[in-house]
């Protein structure tokens, strides 16, 4: 082992030394090897804790991408529950608020047109009234054709010719007049006019007793006697029966009897001239009926103009009901305007919401294929910006 193996110099190297190197070479050889073996062995185990780190870093991202997705979504789902919860809202409020004025129109037009039936009514009223007074025609009823013996016959037969031809509100009987006189009978004129007096005394004794006369002189007195009693009459009717601003100017002086009438103006004309004078008018049955007939026809003239005044005035009332009535359409077709605008814009919000879901639905599509590869390589910077750019 001592024995020179290599002398280099004045160095000698023996045998002994040379297998102490070579054990020391392999030694250092061995720690070499270890080294790098647990060199390796460290590489790999911190490959193996930087992939696992890696792979954890990825879950967690994975976690809470998709945590953020889920939030996302349920709060999509939030809004549009929200969304749909407000919309119900307001088509409850618009329909509600629809019926309501739909109802009230409906009450306001119901009434309307009770008011409307009830004015027709009373149109309907007047005009059967104008028809009535167009259309009656009474006869002549009551007048006796044999009463010059009796002295209530002139009377009789005038309030009949009176009652038969003109209503009850159109004449009195035995009035008072301002000066207390009282006259067979007045006929009240229309339209605030003066009155009309009627007599029906005719002094039927004398002109009785002219008739029944046998002989000349006889004959002589009754007439002496009638233009005394005619004259008188006449005067009496003239003083007690026209009175400035009651009456009219002229009175009416009734005869019974057509042939009294007759004879009257073939025999006693100076009578009669007398009375026109004396503003007295003559009149026998067929001209106090003529004479009636005219004032029924003023006064029917007189009621229709009523009538036709109220008739005005209800046809007035009739278009005032019937504007507001037409303001009252008008009104609901604005509701109605406003409620199609309303549901308009329902439906475009309803449009909008559905282009939305669609977008975000699109948007899930792209983040589900990004999470797919995300197990190949990094994902790229977060989806909520991505999520919430696509929301803006």
């Amino acid at each position: 082992m001592s024995q020179p193996l290599i002398t280099i110099g004045h160095m000698v190297i023996t045998v002994g030394e040379t297998l102490l190197l070579g054990a020391a070479g392999f030694g250092l050889l061995l720690v070499a090897i270890v080294v790098l073996l647990m060199r390796a062995a460290g590489n790999r185990q911190v490959s193996e804790i930087d992939a696992k780190r890696r792979e954890a870093e990825l879950q967690t991202q994975l976690a809470e991408m998709t945590g953020r997705l889920h939030t996302f979504m349920q709060a999509t789902a939030n809004r549009d529950a929200h969304l749909a919860q407000n919309l119900n809202e307001r088509l409850d409020g618009v329909t509600f608020k629809l019926g309501q004025n739909l109802h009230e129109n409906n009450e306001r037009t119901g009434e309307h047109l009770r008011i409307l039936h009830e004015r027709l009514a009373v149109i309907d009223t007047a005009q059967r009234n104008l028809t009535e007074l167009s259309t009656q025609m009474v006869g002549l009823q009551d007048i006796l054709a044999n009463k010059q013996t009796r002295g209530a016959f002139g009377q009789a037969q005038m309030e009949a010719v009176i009652a038969d031809r003109l209503p009850a509100s159109a004449y009195a009987f035995q009035p008072t007049l301002s000066n207390g006189s009282r006259p067979d009978c007045i006929v009240k004129m229309p339209d605030g006019g003066l009155d009309i007096v009627i007599d029906a005394k005719f002094p039927l004794e004398a002109f009785t007793a002219f008739r029944e006369a046998k002989d000349p002189q006889d004959t002589k007195l009754a007439s002496q006697q009638l233009r005394g009693d005619m004259g008188k009459h006449i005067k009496d009717i003239s003083e007690k029966y026209l009175i400035p601003g009651e009456t009219q100017e002229t009175a009416l002086m009734f005869v019974p009897s057509e042939s009294i009438y007759a004879d009257l103006h073939e025999q006693f004309d100076d009578v009669v001239q007398k009375a026109y004078r004396a503003r007295v008018m003559i009149v026998s049955p067929t001209m106090l009926m003529l004479a009636v007939q005219t004032l029924q026809t003023l006064f029917r003239d007189s009621q229709m103009r009523e009538q036709a005044g109220l008739i005005q005035q209800e046809v007035g009332r009739m278009m005032d009901d019937v504007h507001r009535l037409r303001d009252r359409v008008l009104a609901l077709q604005k509701h109605f305007g406003m409620a199609n605008k309303d549901i308009d814009m329902i439906l475009t919000s309803s449009d909008k919401v559905t282009k939305r879901a669609l977008k975000i639905g699109q948007l899930e599509l792209e983040e589900a294929g990004s999470d797919d590869d995300s197990k190949a390589a990094p994902p790229p910077e977060p989806a909520p910006k991505l999520v919430s750019g696509g929301l803006g």
